[in-house]
């Protein structure tokens, strides 16, 4: 099983599929990692040598921000715009969508479940 950027990739995929499993690497930078490094995008994971691993490795560390590092940059982003209160902040910092989708329905998977209010009868005299 190869090891890159601290992921394992999948044995029995193919190495331009496998490498999107990696945070922050599609299948366009897949295919631009292959490329620059000249590994045949169809060989499968567990065929490919330490060498072209390493290969791999050193294209990645050199030309893509991924994994930890990424993740971290993406934080700070949205921590910067809660900081200067702009509308993007404050809709990240109440749990609401930010990109101008609507609320009054749907939005669940960002709002959360929906609490149920019960309603009491009144007592029957």
């Amino acid at each position: 099983m190869s090891r890159i950027s601290g992921i394992d990739l999948p044995r029995d995929k193919r190495i331009e599929v496998a490498l999107t499993y990696i945070t922050g690497i599609g299948q366009p930078t897949a295919k631009r990692i292959l490329e620059k490094t000249g590994i045949d995008p169809n060989i499968r994971v567990r065929d490919i040598t330490p060498d072209q691993v390493s290969k791999i490795r050193d294209e990645i560390q050199n030309s893509c921000k991924v994994e930890g590092a990424l993740r971290s940059e993406i934080h700070m982003n949205v921590k910067r715009l809660m900081d200067i209160g702009s509308y993007r902040g404050l809709r990240h910092r109440r749990n609401l969508p930010c990109r101008g989708q609507r609320t009054h329905t749907n939005a669940r998977t960002r709002r959360g479940k929906r609490n149920v209010v019960s309603v009491a009868k009144a007592a029957v005299k």
